[in-house]
């Protein structure tokens, strides 16, 4: 029986990087996008063949709508030449960056930029790759907390999202007569690099955010990981068109 296969963007580093291994651990084959680093993305492929499941890693600039055509037929061209496949069967669209400033310093181009990484990006990717997308799969959109709480400095990046969270009820309905699934997790505030690693390397902002949450620390990467795991498993079948936040129970 064939692996079934996840293409997860932005999976060189991360939280898309822990997805990709949680996923490998549990069977399942993947096919990463990276933007610039090749050396991590090809460390992260080793890491998941030592797994026992398949990989190829993939060069993608998210925020560059254009290039999307030319990408579609690398994935194609992977599919055929790595599994014999013309179809992958779970979509996380996960790429991004943070850019951190409050409404009256984010600058057009800033705005811009999220916007072409956090909504543009993802819709017309997930259009382009559509076709390649086997029926009965699954999408999975990363979101954010903070488009249900607001902390001063996340507004264009959480308008992006909230973005996000409309669009998965869209892509709900109407990819719903080719049983496909879709949905999005919001994680609240993980230790990662993201945004410059605010959340892990500041002190202060990390005791706070830990003091906030009800289960008294902040996120991991292996938390949200994990969320994907199951959010993809079997087990799971059933959840269409839910917004799911998985934050320790941040701001209750």
């Amino acid at each position: 029986m064939n692996n079934r296969i996840a293409l997860i963007t932005g999976a060189s580093r991360g939280l898309g990087k822990n997805a990709a291994l949680k996923l490998a651990a549990s069977g399942v084959d993947v096919i990463l996008t990276y933007r610039s680093r090749k050396d991590e993305a090809d460390a992260v492929v080793a890491e998941i063949e030592t797994l026992g499941a398949r990989a190829v890693a993939l060069a993608l600039d998210i925020g560059n709508s254009a290039s999307f055509d030319a990408f579609a037929g690398q994935v194609r061209d992977a599919l055929a030449t790595t599994w014999q496949r013309e179809r992958f069967d779970f979509l996380v669209n996960n790429a991004g960056i943070g850019v951190y400033g409050t409404i009256d310093q984010t600058s057009e181009a800033q705005f811009d930029e999220l916007m072409n990484i956090h909504l543009k990006g993802p819709f017309f990717l997930t259009q382009k790759l559509l076709p390649l997308l086997a029926d009965g799969g699954r999408i999975l959109n990363v979101s954010t907390g903070l488009t249900r709480f607001a902390l001063p400095g996340y507004g264009a990046y959480a308008t992006m999202k909230g973005g996000i969270e409309v669009l998965t009820k869209y892509l709900a309905k109407e990819l719903g007569p080719r049983g496909i699934a879709v949905n999005v997790l919001a994680p609240g505030a993980i230790e990662t690099d993201f945004g410059g690693g605010r959340v892990r390397d500041n002190e202060e902002l990390n005791a706070f955010v830990a003091s906030q949450t009800a289960l008294g620390r902040v996120g991991l990467p292996d938390d949200i990981g994990d969320v994907i795991a199951i959010l993809l498993s079997d087990g799971a079948r059933w959840v269409n068109a839910q917004r799911i936040e998985a934050s320790g129970g941040m701001f209750l």
